[in-house]
């Protein structure tokens, strides 16, 4: 019953404000005996039960709500300004209702948020090749297992929609939502196999002769004990069919009739089935894209939340002191969302328990006289720590405590108003100048990411690989941080060959930093075609910090690119670049 409507601050010091709206039943006295309920008038679709059964206008919203009271539904009950009815009032003996409490709103401090927005599931009803919007027979897997629930609205019995009998044929259609660039996402959702594998095996044990069909893709039985499941599933009779429905026809006694091709056979098959089972798919929370622009958070192209790092940080958000647990961040199972619940938890105290957070000193700081309040290194920034604003002209400034240092900001200052703390522009062209200072022509000159292509040249030495020994790397915390005026300067000074390298593209230690980098490279090749400079000479790499081999395989590409570099080609680049 609350929705979280602002956040503003940073790591340690969150502001939030929350609305928490009215019930308009007293939580801590109701103790949810049901009088109300069963005195209320108003009748509503259920939507724990998906619409199987129904609810009242007053009502728990299902049987584990916490806290265990109940609500109201403002939008349907007949009792509130005006009151016309008032009888789950009169029915209440302990006064837990009060028509006139409002929506509340609460302001909060923390430290850390954790991010568990969970899921939705796919709606079935644009894929009508499965007649889920045309037949009652054809159910989604949530439905199924609402009717197959003890809980549930037939307490556990399972049953036909259309004339309540029990069924004595089932079929299960796998990935519809999932695994399809047409319609839903083109990503697995992760449970739905595995779900269908257990579905069957509860029919088995309680209908043995059940004819039960499975229609799949692939089945994908990838966790610990899951490909037992499914070998017993197969043993017990359930026959699975590799092919999806083509089109679903009912029959007059409300049959179905579906329409395959078996792409093991290569054969088109018709199969009849008394119910059929849409096994969903999943889908972002609606509420992502507005959690998304609050928390300064970032998406993967499937709407799901992207974390810091897939394997360095893979409960951390890109906005610092943030986390993720659970389907917020991809499809999960419950152990996994356990496991990753508890890593946030972790990560959460691990940032708390010292009362104070300690922080790199690689950060960004603005120099005011030279800002020009143009508002581009907040656009690149991907952690959103850079502040400006454009319309009133007040200087960019960085909060420190969410800037990790990639150093983006500083490269795309047109005005050199960013200074990179420990790798400042002097630091890096020193480096630079030294490096070329005797025989430029005879080395390469590489700019490499402190955590990937920086680790992949080590990697590559520990490894004992043989690749040519003239190349001079410059480390920087990102490949975001090499400036235009780095390779500009590189190529006065005579080098002949200029490779900027960097992690792969979606691998970024900062989120989307190397994707500035991209778009950098490329501007420059295309002012060196222009300039008539050769653009093969600046080169673009991305390697990993395990890809040793690969290190070793671009450096001596390298080399050979070199050799076809002449000393008058040096020279006539030298002479374009150098002022006069």
């Amino acid at each position: 019953m609350s929705e979280v409507v602002d956040v503003k601050g940073y790591v340690g010091n969150f502001d939030i404000r929350i609305l928490k709206k009215a019930r308009y039943v007293d939580e801590k006295e109701c103790t949810a005996c049901g009088d109300c309920a069963n005195a209320c008038p108003v009748i509503r679709p259920d939507e724990f039960n998906l619409g199987l059964s129904s609810r009242r206008a007053i009502y728990s919203p299902f049987p584990q709500a916490v806290p265990s009271s109940y609500v109201i539904n403002v939008n349907e009950c007949l009792g509130h300004n005006p009151v016309v009815c008032a009888k789950c009032k009169d029915a209440c003996d302990k006064g837990c209702i009060d028509f006139h409490m409002s929506d509340e709103e609460i302001a909060l401090n923390v430290g850390t948020i954790v991010v568990a927005t969970g899921l939705e599931v796919y709606d079935p009803t644009e894929m009508d090749e499965y007649a889920y919007s045309r037949f009652e027979n054809v159910l989604t897997s949530l439905e199924f297992e609402r009717l197959i629930n003890a809980g549930g609205p037939t307490q556990g019995e399972l049953v036909r929609p259309t004339d309540r009998k029990h069924p004595k044929s089932i079929g299960f259609v796998q990935c519809v939502g999932s695994r399809s660039v047409r319609k839903g996402g083109s990503y697995c959702s992760n449970t739905c196999c595995m779900n269908t594998v257990k579905s069957t095996l509860m029919l088995k044990e309680h209908y043995p002769d059940m004819e039960i069909k499975v229609f799949y893709i692939d089945m994908r039985a990838f966790g610990k004990g899951f490909e037992d499941l499914y070998t017993r599933s197969r043993r017990l009779g359930v026959k699975y069919i590799r092919g999806l429905p083509g089109t679903v026809k009912e029959s007059s006694e409300k049959g179905l009739r579906v329409a395959i091709e078996n792409t093991a056979t290569g054969k088109l098959e018709m199969h009849d089935v008394d119910m059929l089972v849409l096994a969903l798919g999943m889908k972002p929370a609606s509420s992502t894209q507005r959690l998304q622009e609050m928390l300064g958070l970032q998406l993967t192209p499937d709407g799901f939340y992207l974390e810091a790092h897939p394997k360095l940080q893979p409960v951390d958000a890109a906005t610092r002191g943030v986390f993720y647990a659970g389907c917020a961040e991809g499809p999960k199972d419950i152990k996994e969302s356990v496991t990753q619940a508890s890593a946030a938890a972790a990560r959460a105290i691990r940032l708390m328990h010292k009362g104070e957070i300690s922080s790199e000193p690689i950060t960004s700081v603005v120099i005011e006289k030279k800002c020009k309040t143009c508002g581009k290194c907040a656009e690149v920034c991907p952690y959103n720590a850079i502040t400006v604003d454009v319309k009133r002209k007040i200087p960019a400034s960085v909060n420190t405590a969410a800037c990790a240092g990639c150093g983006t900001c500083a490269a795309e200052c047109k005005f050199d108003a960013i200074v990179m703390n420990h790798f400042t522009d002097e630091q890096i062209l020193e480096q630079s100048h030294a490096m070329l200072e005797t025989d430029p022509q005879e080395k390469i000159l590489v700019f490499a990411c402190n955590w990937c292509s920086y680790a992949g040249a080590d990697y590559a030495g520990v490894s004992r690989l043989q690749y040519p020994p003239n190349a001079r790397l410059i480390r920087t915390m990102c490949s975001g941080r090499v400036d235009e005026k780095f390779i500009w300067d590189g190529f006065r000074m005579g080098a002949p060959i200029i490779l900027v390298s960097g992690c792969h593209i979606g691998d970024c230690h900062y989120i989307d930093a190397n994707i500035w980098t991209e778009k950098r490279v490329k501007k420059v090749q295309k002012k060196m075609e222009k300039l008539g400079i050769r653009s093969e000479r600046l080169q673009l790499e991305w390697i990993s910090a395990a890809e040793g081999v690969r290190f070793a395989e671009v450096m001596t590409r390298m080399e050979s690119l070199r050799r076809s570099v002449t000393p008058e080609e040096i020279n006539e680049t030298v002479m374009i670049l150098t002022p006069e």
